[in-house]
Formats: C-alpha cells, structure tokens, sequence
C-alpha cells in the first residue's frame, strides 16, 4: 500500500486534451488534497461511437506536453498497452494489483460523464474501487447530474480536505469553474484552420501544427502566432 498517498485518475479519450480537462483534474486536487494526478489516455474508448481521430502515440504525446510544466501530474500508458474496451473498472483493478487501496484513489470525471455513470460496465460494483470525484462541467450542473443518479446519493457529499482514509468509498462532489470547451470543438476549429491558443496548452498547440493533426493546415501556425 502507497502510505498515505492519494492518487487522482483522470481518463478519457483526450482527442485532444484541452483547459476543461485540465480544470477538471487541477479542481479535484485542491479539493481533495490529491498528491498526484494520473492522466489515463483510453485505447479503446467504450462510449465513444467512433474511433479517436489520432493514434495513441500522438495523444500521449499531447497529454504529455499538457503537463510537462506540472510535477504532481504524470501520463500512464495503462490502458494503451491493454487490449479490449478501456473500462474504468479494469483500470481500477490494475490500480489495486500494483498497491493502492480503494480509499486512496480518486477517479476524476464532470458532471456531464457522471450523468450517464449507470451505462458504464460493471456499474454499480466498480464504484467499491475507489472514490469518485463529480466535477461541475458547463452545460451540466451538479444538481443535474444528481438527478439523474438518484440511486447514488447515499454516496454522495461534498468535497474536503479532512480525513477520508478510510472505507467505504464516496462519490464527492466539486463545484469548478472549469472552461467552456471540448475536443469536438477544437477539431472543428482546425478543421476550419481558426485558432485553438486559448483552448490548449501552447505546447499542445505547437505539436498539433507541427504534425498537421486534426486537419491543421500549414497557414494556421501564422494565424496562432497574430491571435
């Protein structure tokens, strides 16, 4: 067992990742006094009905520009390297097989993710695997997302710093100012050669051009550098 630790997983196809992700995770750690944060970029994403517009190579590549600059945040290639579905509950299992306890973890996702939480595989099991943190997403509030799991809220409670490390799990809730801002959209930016700084990390920005990803087209890097 990691003594003491507390361990924050962020997952997600990430294609690419943006400021809302970043929020989201950076929101969590504050709250929770989280001692690191793992970025978990999905092979094979289950609930996403077509397949990520970049291969996995350049979305870890991304992820890990994201968070070059922040030292309680590392990128894991856990579910890149396993094959089938990227389920979280896998994820969370090979989490437990390399040491943490359940009480130690912090699966990280918004509000607008947590809504549909009852149609992910092994629902409601895995939710014995390790807190979950519901951060508040544009477009869907707290209160939103509740109603919609009315099942969980004997689980539920805000977010503290105080004394947690202990079962059972909990599903805390965190309000967060996080930006308006999703991957669809910044493809559709690129794809109409508009500019994307203030909707990623400018090494993200930079890595995207420079390898033409998501329809990036040469004239871009002009129109990024003037913005």
């Amino acid at each position: 067992m990691r003594s003491g630790q507390r361990l924050g997983i962020l997952g997600g196809t990430f294609d690419p990742i943006h400021a809302g992700h970043l929020d989201a995770a950076e929101a969590a750690r504050a709250a929770l006094s989280l001692d690191e944060i793992l970025l978990v970029p999905a092979h094979d994403p289950p609930h996403r009905p077509i397949d990520p517009r970049e291969t996995v190579y350049h979305r870890f590549a991304l992820l890990s520009l994201a968070v070059a600059d922040r030292p309680a945040y590392r990128v894991s290639d856990l579910e890149l390297v396993r094959h089938g579905p990227s389920y979280t509950e896998d994820t969370l299992r090979t989490l437990h097989a390399e040491g943490w306890a359940a009480w130690q973890i912090f699966f990280i996702l918004g509000t607008d993710a947590f809504a549909d939480i009852a149609t992910w595989h092994g629902f409601p099991s895995f939710l014995d695997l390790s807190h979950f943190v519901v951060i508040a997403r544009p477009g869907t509030t707290i209160d939103m997302a509740v109603a919609r799991t009315p099942e969980l809220r004997e689980r539920m409670c805000r977010a503290s710093r105080g004394a947690i490390d202990d079962p059972p799990t909990r599903i805390f809730l965190v309000e967060a100012a996080t930006h308006d801002v999703s991957s669809t959209e910044i493809r559709q930016r690129l794809a109409a050669a508009q500019p994307i700084d203030d909707l990623v990390p400018a090494p993200v920005a930079r890595h995207i051009l420079k390898h033409h990803l998501y329809g990036a087209v040469d004239d871009l890097h002009g129109k990024n550098e003037r913005t």
